[in-house]
C-alpha cells in the first residue's frame, strides 16, 4: 500500500500547524476479523480524499487511524510496531511520546488479536463542537467536529450487528455515523480500505475523493464493487486452527 499523501494543505485553524499536520475533522472506525485475518478502515470528513490519509492497514497485523492533526509518519510506523509485537496502547504512548502537538492528535488502533486503543484531541478549539471516540469488540471508531455524541453511539451499533464481511460493517458503521450528523460541516469525502490474507496489496480500496455527498456514493461505489467482483465480495474463509504439537 502506497503512504498517504501527508504533505496536502490543511484547513484553517486555530492553532498554526506544520504543513505535514493537516487538520482533518473527521469521523473513522478500524477493524480487524481474528478468524478471518482480515482487516480495515473507512472514514469520512468534509476534508479531500480522506480515505488516502487517515486509515493504514497491513494484512496479519491491524488498522490504524490518524486524524484532527494528523501525522503521516504515524501510520507506518504504527503498524511497524504492531507487526513488532507492541501493545497498541504502548503504540500510542510511543507515537506520542515526543510529538509537539498531542493534544491535538486523535487516534484509533487495533490489533489482530483484537486489542484497541484510542487517544482524543483534548486541545481542540471549542469550534471542532464534539469529539469522542468508542471501542468494542476489535474494532475502534473515533471522530471529531461531530454532530454529537451519537455519530459514534450509532457507529458502534451498526458494526455489531450487521451481518456479512468486515468490508460490509465498516460500510454500515460508516453510514450510521452520517446518518446521525457525521461531521457537522458536511462530508465531502470517504473511503475505505480492507486487507485480506491471500490478496496481495488491499482487497477492498474504494474512494470518494470529492462529493456533495461523499458517504452514500462511496455506499453505491461499494454495492457496485460486490456486484462486478462476486467472488471477491463473498466472505473470507476462516483461518487454519494451529494444532498444539503432541508431547
Amino acid at each position: 500500500m502506497p503512504p498517504p499523501a501527508g504533505s496536502q494543505a490543511g484547513e484553517p485553524s486555530a492553532v498554526e500547524g506544520p504543513p505535514a499536520d493537516p487538520k482533518i475533522c473527521t469521523f473513522s472506525i478500524c477493524a480487524a476479523d481474528p478468524e478471518t485475518g482480515e482487516v480495515g478502515a473507512a472514514v469520512a470528513s468534509l476534508y479531500p480524499a480522506v480515505g488516502k490519509v487517515v486509515p493504514y492497514v497491513k494484512v496479519g497485523v491491524g488498522a490504524f487511524c490518524t486524524q484532527f492533526y494528523s501525522n503521516a509518519e504515524f501510520g507506518p510506523r504504527a503498524l511497524v510496531l504492531l507487526e513488532q509485537g507492541m501493545r497498541p496502547e504502548e503504540i500510542l504512548a510511543e507515537l506520542l511520546r515526543n510529538d509537539p502537538r498531542p493534544e491535538h492528535r486523535q487516534l484509533g488502533i487495533v490489533d489482530m488479536l483484537g486489542r484497541t486503543a484510542n487517544r482524543n484531541p483534548i486541545g481542540a478549539p471549542a469550534n471542532a463542537e464534539w469529539w469522542g471516540a468508542a471501542s468494542g469488540k476489535y474494532y475502534s471508531v473515533q471522530g471529531n467536529t461531530l454532530a454529537g455524541r451519537q455519530v459514534i453511539v450509532d457507529m458502534q451499533a451498526a458494526y455489531e450487528t450487521t451481518k456479512g464481511t468486515l468490508a460490509d460493517r465498516l460500510m454500515a458503521a460508516l453510514k450510521a455515523g452520517e446518518d446521525a450528523g457525521g461531521d457537522h460541516r458536511g462530508r465531502l469525502a470517504a473511503g475505505i480500505r480492507v486487507a485480506r490474507p491471500g490478496t496481495e496489496g488491499l482487497h477492498v480500496e474504494l474512494y470518494v475523493d470529492k462529493s456533495d455527498d461523499a458517504v452514500n456514493e462511496l455506499v453505491a461505489t461499494y454495492a457496485r464493487w460486490k456486484t462486478a467482483n462476486p467472488e471477491q465480495a463473498k466472505a473470507a474463509q476462516p483461518l487454519p486452527q494451529k494444532t498444539e504439537p503432541k508431547p
